[in-house]
């Protein structure tokens, strides 16, 4: 059922119900002032009577026929409409006239407040009972049926009904048409929706005002709807991509070390009596290879950590902290080499605990296997210092340094240089990370000679605690 529909069949029942109730709340006021008005009237009708009873009361005890008999026509005169009971001290009836209630009806004495209401048989009656002082005292009593009000509540009784069953279906068919028009912006959303391409994403579904705040509530929510399933999407696609660059770049560098691999497992198995000298030297490149394959396949692993990194994992750290853990490490990895580390007491920047932990170890590993020169031990200095609103790290090593021609190409994967023994990998895991916290690293030349790594990170900012990473991730 379309929402026109269903607010028109509601309307159409609850605004004669509404016409009903309202009716028999004036249908009770109605009636409280009619009654009202009858008892003002039976009031005015004793004021006006009581001198001439007074005057009929003390004939009739005098014996004076002939002026109790004027009081008579006076007073039924003056009475008018309303039903008139007179007795004197000893309850004898001296006068009766008008609409009356039958002989055995059970009167009232006394009505202090007003007049009252009594049943006589199946009747309503209101009755107003005035005692009369005087030489002749006495009582009078008026009556008025109390169904003389009902042709006047009846009137309004059948105009309420009246008036609720035209207001019935001209309610629904004013509400249908209402509702037609308030609901026809939300028709036109819908059809909207329905005829999106997917494949256009939320940019094809820039909608203007419609100045109705419920429709412009749901366009929005379609719209960031529609926003964070693009955005889904492209984390999706670009997982896939770094699935494809993960799988593609194992099977083309872990064949060489695999290979091998295979020809030293060969030699093994085809010659069973290989002299120990030869055989241990087959098991050492075994053990070269098999150290390669590791060091290969947990940087790639490192790699795609940081290509799917999301920014919920990114905190506020100590930068200065996480320095002197990695320092410590490569002492306890390289205990021949020298590595001397200068550290402010505290820099706070926002970054990924575990990516920082990956780029400083990487970045002290490389100047470690290095930043010597041959025959002589690894000098290696680090230093971590705030320069404006940037931390800056430099590693210093005393190696034969890197060329000119070849400080933007070290940085890219699967980079060698002469004679190295790692993966190609680990300074690229370095400037991925720096990417991620919107930093930079640079490489230049020591004092002294030698190489200089150079990295800056932005520091954290009550205004600014989060950051945007990059749009794209792909250094696999």
């Amino acid at each position: 059922m379309k929402l026109a529909t269903r607010i028109a069949l509601s309307v159409t029942v609850v605004v004669p119900l509404l016409v009903i109730t309202a009716g028999l709340v004036v249908l009770g006021l109605v009636s409280r002032d009619l009654h009202s008005q009858q008892d003002t009237r039976l009031q005015d009708r004793a004021s006006a009577v009581l001198p001439g009873i007074r005057t009929l009361l003390a004939a009739d005890h005098n014996g004076r026929p002939k002026v109790e008999q004027n009081q008579h026509r006076k007073v039924l005169d003056d009475v008018l409409d309303a039903g008139i009971q007179v007795q004197a001290a000893d309850g004898t009836v001296v006068l009766t006239g008008g609409p009356q209630p039958t002989d055995t009806a059970r009167l009232p004495d006394r009505t202090p407040n007003g007049p009252v209401t009594f049943q006589d048989r199946g009747h309503s009656w209101r009755v107003l009972v005035v005692p009369v002082s005087g030489a002749a005292p006495g009582t009078l009593r008026l009556f008025a049926p109390a169904s003389a009000t009902d042709p006047q509540l009846a009137a309004v009784r059948r105009r309420v009904v009246f008036v609720a069953l035209v207001a019935a279906p001209v309610s629904g068919l004013l509400a249908y048409g209402l509702a037609g028009r308030a609901t026809a912006s939300v028709r036109r959303l819908s059809r909207r929706a329905a005829e999106l391409d997917p494949r256009a994403g939320a940019a094809a579904f820039a909608s203007t005002p419609t100045r109705i705040t419920e429709v412009d509530e749901l366009s929005r929510s379609i719209s960031q709807l529609l926003a964070r399933y693009d955005e889904q999407a492209a984390r999706t696609t670009q997982a896939l991509d770094t699935a494809r660059s993960f799988s593609s770049a194992a099977s083309h560098e872990l064949r060489t070390p695999l290979m091998s691999m295979r020809t030293d497992l060969d030699v093994l198995a085809a010659h069973p009596d290989l002299p120990a000298e030869e055989r241990a030297e087959v098991v050492r490149d075994l053990q070269r290879d098999h150290a390669r394959l590791l060091e290969l396949l947990t940087a790639l692993r490192m790699l795609a950590q940081g290509d799917l990194v999301e920014v919920s994992a990114f905190s506020p750290l100590d930068l200065a902290d996480l320095v002197d853990a990695a320092a410590t490490e490569a002492r306890r990895r390289h205990p021949e080499a020298t590595l001397e580390a200068e550290l402010p007491g505290e820099v706070r920047v926002f970054g990924w605990d575990a990516g920082l932990r990956i780029l400083l170890a990487n970045l002290l590993g490389n100047a470690v296997v290095h930043g010597h020169r041959p025959g002589e031990p690894a000098s290696v200095a680090v230093r971590l210092r705030t320069e404006g609103d940037r931390a800056v790290l430099t590693v210093d090593d005393h190696g034969p340094g890197v060329p000119a021609d070849q400080r933007e190409a070290v940085f890219l994967r699967f980079h060698h240089g002469p004679g190295s023994p790692g993966s190609g990998l680990g300074l690229t895991l370095v400037a991925q990370q720096a990417a991620l916290h919107q930093g930079s690293v640079t490489v230049g030349d020591a004092p002294g000679g030698g190489a200089r790594f150079e990295v800056r990170l932005p520091l954290t900012r009550p205004d600014t605690p989060t950051l945007m990473l990059p749009l794209r991730r792909d250094w696999l």
